[in-house]
């Protein structure tokens, strides 16, 4: 990745126009081929970019261009179309390039897997008497991701989601509905817990007999085992 500071303008070509005029900013070049323009402000997003394929060429200013104080001047064409991002440096403040190597990809913290083991080793957060059955309970049409007992020893399928939708209380109804047919485990009945659950989903889980749990991840990860206790 090479990383530039540098005072500049910026043009991009093609299908539309838009000009960034003279200001410091932020260049990066990255190994896939992108290149950004980013200012001091604006979150995340780039003022401008070009995405991959695109290839970066360093050009002599022209005779204007160099009147004006333009030192440099960067031409960034896509491969696959006639746009086209021309960057004007005048002053490089900064510029360096270093080598980041393969990277690992995001972890999450608090995804389902993440609350599916927290709710499994607390499964008393359901209730009073709740008891696991297992993680994971295999059916012909996907794994429950819990399955557990309540306190009169009734099966309860539990479905986790980091957010709650309609799309996941389907999923659950789906669960429900196969796992009534097996009489060692019938009457079985559902919750439907997430980090957030959306009002239309709630209402739906409600209205099919499903309850609705919001999960607090921090307090799950929090929850005091006495069991883990020396003292």
């Amino acid at each position: 990745m090479r990383i530039v500071i540098a005072e500049c303008s910026v043009d991009y070509l093609g299908r539309l126009t838009a000009h960034l005029p003279l200001a410091t900013r932020l260049l990066v070049v990255k190994a896939d081929g992108s290149v950004l323009v980013h200012s001091d402000g604006g979150s995340y997003k780039p003022l401008n970019w070009m995405s991959p394929p695109c290839t970066l060429t360093e050009v002599a200013p022209s005779e204007d261009e160099a009147e004006e104080g333009v030192s440099n001047v960067w031409i960034v064409q896509h491969a696959k179309n006639e746009d086209q991002l021309r960057v004007r440096l005048h002053q490089v403040l900064h510029d360096s390039e270093h080598a980041l190597g393969v990277d690992p990809g995001l972890i999450k913290d608090g995804v389902e897997a993440q609350l599916q083991a927290l709710l499994a080793e607390h499964i008393h957060t359901l209730g009073e008497g709740y008891s696991l059955i297992r993680r994971e309970y295999f059916t012909a049409i996907g794994p429950v991701d819990i399955m557990c007992r309540d306190a009169e020893g009734h099966t309860v399928a539990v479905e986790i989601k980091r957010r709650g939708d309609i799309d996941g209380v389907e999923q659950l109804t789906r669960y429900l509905e196969l796992l009534n047919r097996d009489t060692s485990l019938a009457p079985v009945t559902g919750v439907f817990a997430a980090q957030q659950i959306k009002p239309q989903a709630r209402t739906l889980a409600e209205d099919r007999g499903i309850r609705c749990v919001t999960l607090d991840y921090d307090a799950l990860k929090g929850i005091d085992n006495a069991e883990s206790r020396l003292f």
